[in-house]
């Protein structure tokens, strides 16, 4: 346990049982009260040792893969993919979902978003979000102040003032996975999953203001491994509705279908969550990553560098068009993959090669069959829209059934062809770096290197570095990578920030931190499960 922040301003008042050690402050007590607290206790009593269970299946069935098992469709559930069942009714204001933006919950951020255009906005809790208290809490308190749209936000350098258009994108909420725990909040002694605490709070304050405004509790689930996961968010669903005295089914959830595992589980997932289902969701960085950490025991599946793992890789449109074809047949919605591009300043022939390449990625999701595409910059926004406004001219394209579309498991697990470089190992270094810099530093979500790089991004690149090492893998020289060569590009990258940023600027930052980290999460003998939870722990030994 951590210990209690002392203040001398106040503290929160809290049902029995639940011990708040995150930091006092007054614009928080608004959002955990204590009726809010006690109803994530509630959910947290009902459900944490569920998540501990499931957290230990996930541990015995990659043992099994270590062990050479492959990840495979399931007999058990064979009457699920066979049968002729729908999701529940999808709401009025929810139809259309052509572009959505994702980001981080700050203030300043919620309002452009909300504002930017796009159909539907994704605030995230999780993987472009780094769990400070600070950061958890004050991003529940920009929610609310948005569903009731008195948001507003002054730029304290510029003076520039933010507030909410008259016509914005729909909210759609990302909690944290169940891997993630709060730990700022204590019920009986434990820590409360992350997933109850995020999905609690915006519950509890929003749903029925949601519903005054036409609109609903919308949420995105992530990192889901099994059906098993799914079953459990809707038990929380229907608690958490009737609690509210509000009616069963009102909640719609998005799954990412972001891990290996989850590929093989399509119509288990939205079965499971069939009455709150809204459809499946393309994670593809965190897919990308979760092959190579399913895979990890398996020397025929070592990926070629990251800039060689498009869409067009025949195991991504394998799974792509899986998704298509299973939520449409479902009546759900089938949502495309982020862009990680950002529009480049300053060099117009650089900026309009990347626009191009951001375009044929949503031409081939829109022609797919895709009813949406997530961007995670706002300057995407028209080129999305546009490209999906020429060729689907309805809201969404849940009538395309992809009848056409037939995928085995071997084509899902099929590990493209391509150079492992050690420039593309240099690069891998180098985002990992630069990103748990900024993540130990409060900020989950970072431009590095012309790419908008989150949690999902960093996992793939400090994991592909652990495989290639693991494995020996042979650079374009000839040689095996070696332990000495990526402890050696974590030395030149820290030592090339210094030159570029300062030392003083980097002796003040979390580089010495991040430098440590990825040297330990490329060259350790385990691959780590999540960046995120090593990390984490220096978070809250810094206080945070």
């Amino acid at each position: 346990m951590y210990a209690q922040k002392a203040s001398s301003e106040g503290s929160y008042t809290t049902p029995e049982g639940v011990t708040v050690l995150g930091a006092y402050k007054p614009e928080f007590e608004s959002i955990l009260t204590e009726d809010a607290l006690s109803f994530v206790a509630s959910l947290a009593r009902k459900y944490s040792s569920r998540v501990t269970e499931l957290l230990a299946r996930r541990k015995s069935i990659q043992a099994a893969f270590d062990a050479g098992a492959k990840p495979k469709f399931f007999a058990e559930t064979q009457h699920v993919r066979d049968g002729d069942w729908r999701v529940g009714p999808l709401p009025a204001d929810f139809l259309d979902r052509r572009v959505e933006i994702t980001g981080p919950t700050d203030r300043k951020m919620v309002i452009n978003a909300l504002n930017s255009g796009a159909s539907v906005y994704m605030p995230d809790f999780e993987d472009s979000n780094c769990p400070t208290w600070d950061n958890m809490v004050r991003g529940q308190v920009n929610l609310r102040d948005a569903v009731r749209r008195t948001i507003t936000h002054t730029d304290p350098r510029s003076g520039k003032h933010y507030a909410l258009k008259e016509e914005v994108a729909v909210l759609t909420v990302r909690p944290r996975g169940w891997h993630l725990w709060e730990h700022h909040v204590m019920v009986d002694g434990a820590p409360v999953p992350g997933a109850l605490f995020d999905f609690g709070l915006y519950f509890f304050h929003n749903a029925h203001r949601l519903l005054e405004n036409g609109s609903g509790p919308y949420f995105y689930l992530p990192k889901m491994e099994h059906y098993l996961e799914c079953r459990l968010w809707n038990e929380v669903f229907v608690t958490a509705q009737a609690a509210l005295g509000i009616p069963r089914g009102t909640i719609k959830a998005t799954c990412l279908i972001e891990t290996l595992p989850a590929a093989f589980q399509m119509d288990e997932f939205l079965y499971e969550l069939r009455e709150h289902s809204a459809g499946l969701n393309c994670g593809r960085w965190d897919y990308m990553f979760s092959f190579i950490k399913t895979m990890r025991n398996d020397p025929s599946r070592v990926m070629p560098n990251r800039s060689m793992l498009t869409m067009e890789m025949p195991f991504m449109r394998a799974y792509t068009l899986l998704v298509i074809k299973t939520c449409h047949r479902r009546g759900a919605f089938a949502i495309g993959g982020m862009s990680a591009a950002i529009p480049i300043k300053d060099d117009p022939a650089r900026n309009a090669a990347v626009m191009d390449k951001v375009r044929a990625d949503k031409l081939r999701e829109v022609c797919d069959g895709h009813d949406g595409s997530w961007v995670a910059h706002p300057g995407l926004i028209p080129i999305a829209r546009e490209v999906f406004d020429a060729h689907m001219p309805g809201p969404n394209q849940i009538h395309r059934q992809r009848e056409d579309v037939e995928v085995t498991a071997a084509e899902l697990l099929a590990v493209p062809e391509g150079p492992r470089t050690r420039a593309e190992m240099r690069q891998n270094v180098a985002v990992t770096i630069g990103y748990l810099a900024a993540w130990l530093g409060g900020n989950g979500c970072v431009p590095l290197h012309n790419l908008m790089e989150d949690a999902a991004t960093a996992e793939i690149s400090r994991a592909q570095v652990w495989q290639w090492l693991r494995w020996g893998a042979t650079l374009e020289n000839g040689a095996p990578l070696t332990a000495a060569d990526v402890r050696e590009a974590v030395d030149e990258e820290f030592a090339a920030l210094e030159a570029r940023l300062g030392r003083h600027v980097v002796a003040a930052g979390e580089y010495l931190d991040a430098a440590f980290l990825t040297k330990m999460m490329t060259c350790g003998r385990e691959l780590h499960d999540f960046l995120t939870l090593p990390a984490q722990d220096i978070l809250l030994a810094m206080g945070n």
